[in-house]
C-alpha cells in the first residue's frame, strides 16, 4: 500500500465528490465529454503537419510562413496554459471548458475558409489560446468529479485519448489531405466541437472549491507569459539559429530573468497566479519534472520516427501512421490499466518500472537501420507505448492529486505546460544531436562511395539539410546507381544521427527513472466544493 502525503495548502480534509445518479454530473459521462474536447486539441498538434505542404502550394506560402502555422499554435498554447488554468479556478472549469471548445471549433472553421497565410496564422494563434483554456479545465473537471479510488483510471483513459490523438494525427491528416483537401483538416474540428458543446451543456457540472481565488494576478500573468514565450521561442528557433547563437542565448537569459522576477512577485502577492507553496510538495515537483522528461523522449522520438518511416523506408504518411499503431494501440489499452494499478499500489513502483521500460525501448530504437523489418520496429514501438502510458497517467495524477482542489486548474495547466516544454525541448535537442552527427558522417560516407564525384561545399550544405531528416535527393539525368549511392550516404548518415539521438533520449529516460522514486500519490480532497 502506498504512502500518501497531505495536500499542500489544505487545513482539513473535505468530502469527496458524491456519485451522480443522473446524466448531469455523471463522472464517466463527464470523462467522455472532456475526452472529445481534448481529442480536438491533441489531434491538432500533429494532424496539421501533414497538411503543411499542401497549404504551402495552395496559398503560395514561404517556408517561414509554414513554420509560423505550427509555431504560432505551439507558442500560444504553451504561454497561456497556466493562466488558463487559473481562469478555470477563478470562474469555473465548466465555463472555461465550454468557451475553449466553442473558440477552438470556430477558429478551426475560419481557418478552413481563410484564403491567406496571414489569416491562417492569426487564427492558429487563437486556436492555441482556446486550446489552452480547454486542456487544464478538462483535468480540473475530472479532479472534482471522480472520487480518489477512480481518479487514476479516469486519468488513464484521458491519457489514452491524448496519446492516441497525437499518434493518430498523421493518419487522419494523410487521409483527409489525400482524399479531400487541406481545409478538411480544420473543418473536422467543427462537428466535433459542436458535439462536445452539446454534451458539455447537458452533462458538465461546476465544482468550485470554497477557497477558490477571488482576484486575478495581472503582473504575474505578464511575467510568466513573457518568460514562457522567451523560453519556447528560444527552443523553437534554436535549430535555425544554433544553440550557441547570441539570439538563442539572449532569449534563454531573458526567460530566466523573467522567471526570477515572477518568483519574487509571487512570493509577495496575496493571491498568486501560481502559488509557490505547491512546490513544497516534493511529489508534485517530481511529477512536473517527470512529465517534462517523458515528453522529451515521446515527442522527440515520434518526430524522428516519422522521418525514418517516410524518408528512409519510403512509406506514405498514411502508411507510416499505420506502422505507429503498435505504439498507439498499446497506449490506449495500457493507460486505463496503469491507472487502476496506480490506484492500488501507488505511483512510485509503476512509474520507476515504466520509465525503465521506456529506457529499454529508446535504447532499442537506437539500433534501427535502413532495412529493419516491420516486426522489429513494431516491437520497439509497442514497448515504448507500454512504458509511456503509465508515466503519462501517473505523473499527471501526482501533479493534479497533490494540489488542493482550489488550484486544480493551475495544476492542470502546470501539467500541460510541462508536457509542451518537454516536447519542444525533445524535438529541438534531439534534432541538434542528429544534425551534428549527420554533419560528421555525411562527408566521410560520400568519400567512401567511389562512383560519386567530390562533394563541393555548396552541394554539401544542401545535402546535409535534407539528410538531417533522412531525405535523399533524386537527381535527373544520372545513372540509377548514382542516385542509389546518394541514398545510401544520406540514409546511413541519418540513421547514425537518429541512433545517437535515441541513445541521448534513453539517458534522459534513465534520469527520469530516478526522479520517479520521489513521487507519491496525492489525496483527492481539498476542502468543501460548491456545485454551480
Amino acid at each position: 500500500m502506498s504512502s500518501q502525503t497531505p495536500v499542500v495548502g489544505k487545513s482539513s480534509p473535505g468530502p469527496e465528490p458524491k456519485p451522480q445518479e443522473g446524466v448531469r454530473g455523471h463522472p464517466w459521462l463527464t470523462l467522455l465529454t472532456v475526452g472529445i474536447g481534448v481529442m480536438m486539441v491533441a489531434l491538432d498538434g500533429t494532424i496539421v503537419a501533414i497538411a503543411n505542404p499542401a497549404i504551402k502550394n495552395d496559398l503560395k506560402a514561404s517556408l517561414a510562413d509554414v513554420q509560423w502555422i505550427t509555431n504560432g499554435y505551439l507558442l500560444a498554447l504553451a504561454v497561456a496554459l497556466i493562466t488558463a488554468g487559473k481562469l478555470g479556478d477563478r470562474f469555473g472549469h465548466r465555463q472555461t471548458f465550454l468557451v475553449g471548445v466553442v473558440g477552438f471549433a470556430l477558429s478551426s472553421g475560419i481557418i478552413g475558409l481563410s484564403g491567406s497565410v496571414s489569416l491562417l496564422v492569426t487564427f492558429r494563434v487563437l486556436q492555441g489560446l482556446f486550446g489552452a483554456l480547454l486542456m487544464p479545465a478538462a483535468l480540473g473537471l475530472l479532479r472534482a468529479t471522480f472520487p480518489a479510488e477512480k481518479l487514476n483510471t479516469a486519468i488513464g483513459i484521458w491519457g489514452a485519448v491524448i496519446g492516441a490523438s497525437t499518434a493518430g494525427g498523421p493518419i487522419v491528416g494523410g487521409l483527409l489531405v489525400e482524399h479531400v483537401n487541406w481545409e478538411s483538416v480544420f473543418f473536422i474540428n467543427v462537428p466535433v466541437g459542436v458535439l462536445a458543446l452539446l454534451m458539455g451543456l447537458a452533462i458538465l457540472v461546476d465544482h468550485r472549491a470554497e477557497r477558490a481565488p477571488r482576484s486575478f494576478d495581472l503582473p504575474g500573468i505578464v511575467l510568466l507569459s513573457s518568460a514562457m514565450f522567451c523560453l519556447v521561442w528560444a527552443i523553437i528557433k534554436a535549430p535555425d539559429w544554433a544553440w550557441g547563437d547570441t539570439k538563442t542565448i539572449g532569449f534563454l537569459v531573458a526567460s530566466a530573468v523573467l522567471l526570477v522576477a515572477f518568483t519574487v512577485w509571487e512570493s509577495r502577492v496575496t493571491e498568486p497566479l501560481l502559488p509557490l507553496s505547491l512546490f513544497r510538495s516534493v511529489p508534485l515537483s517530481a511529477g512536473t519534472v517527470l512529465m517534462v522528461l517523458m515528453a522529451f523522449g515521446f515527442m522527440g522520438g515520434i518526430f524522428f520516427v516519422t522521418f525514418y518511416l517516410q524518408n528512409v523506408q519510403g512509406m506514405s504518411p498514411v502508411k507510416s501512421g499505420l506502422h505507429l499503431l503498435p505504439l498507439t494501440g498499446i497506449m490506449i489499452v495500457s493507460s486505463p490499466l496503469a491507472g487502476a494499478l496506480i490506484t492500488k499500489i501507488g505511483p512510485r513502483v509503476p512509474l520507476v518500472a515504466a520509465m525503465s521500460v521506456t529506457c529499454v525501448a529508446l535504447f532499442g530504437m537506437s539500433t534501427l537501420d535502413v532495412d529493419s523489418s516491420t516486426v522489429v520496429t513494431s516491437a520497439w514501438f509497442a514497448l515504448l507505448g507500454l512504458g509511456l502510458a503509465p508515466v503519462m497517467v501517473g505523473a499527471t495524477d501526482v501533479i493534479v492529486g497533490n494540489a488542493p482542489l482550489e488550484h486544480a486548474g493551475v495544476a492542470g495547466g502546470l501539467q500541460q505546460s510541462a508536457m509542451q516544454i518537454g516536447g519542444s525541448l525533445g524535438t529541438a535537442v534531439l534534432g541538434a544531436v542528429t544534425a551534428s552527427r549527420v554533419h560528421e558522417e555525411l562527408p566521410t560516407r560520400w568519400a567512401e562511395e567511389k562512383q560519386l564525384p567530390p562533394l563541393k561545399p555548396e552541394q554539401a550544405d544542401q545535402l546535409k539539410e535534407g539528410a538531417e531528416v533522412g531525405l535523399a535527393p533524386q537527381l535527373p539525368n544520372v545513372p540509377e546507381q548514382v542516385n542509389d549511392a546518394i541514398a545510401r550516404v544520406v540514409h546511413g548518415s541519418f540513421i547514425d544521427g537518429m541512433g545517437r539521438a535515441f541513445l541521448f533520449a534513453g539517458v534522459v529516460g534513465a534520469v527520469a527513472s530516478v526522479v520517479a522514486v520521489f513521487t507519491k500519490q496525492g489525496k483527492n480532497d481539498a476542502g468543501p466544493s460548491v456545485h454551480v
